[in-house]
């Protein structure tokens, strides 16, 4: 019997959100978390929770900084995120044919 290919979803970055972190951040190369929490809609303690997450399975790099005086966090995706979300990527699009094709 062949795997379904809902199996190969990475729950670490199948999550809407850290999904979306990861899309945004692989598309600017670096991202500010203020950027993301307003476009993600987040609330900082949530988008903190997420970004932890995703440093702590080594898929985005936190660097930590100041803007002048001001202090601000940028988020990068690591070559093992990028994979991470290619791979997810491949999954999802295994979906679509599939669906199509039902």
């Amino acid at each position: 019997m062949t795997e379904h290919p809902t199996s190969g979803l990475d729950d670490t970055v199948h999550q809407r959100h850290r999904l979306g972190i990861l899309t945004i951040a692989a598309e600017a190369k670096r991202v500010e978390f203020g950027y993301l929490k307003s476009i993600l809609d987040l609330t900082a303690g949530n988008l903190s929770r997420h970004v932890t997450v995703l440093e702590e399975a080594g898929l985005l790099e936190v660097e930590k900084g100041y803007d002048g005086k001001r202090a601000k966090t940028w988020l990068s995706v690591t070559a093992a995120g990028r994979e991470a979300l290619a791979a997810e990527m491949a999954v999802l699009r295994a979906l679509l044919e599939r669906h199509d094709q039902a």
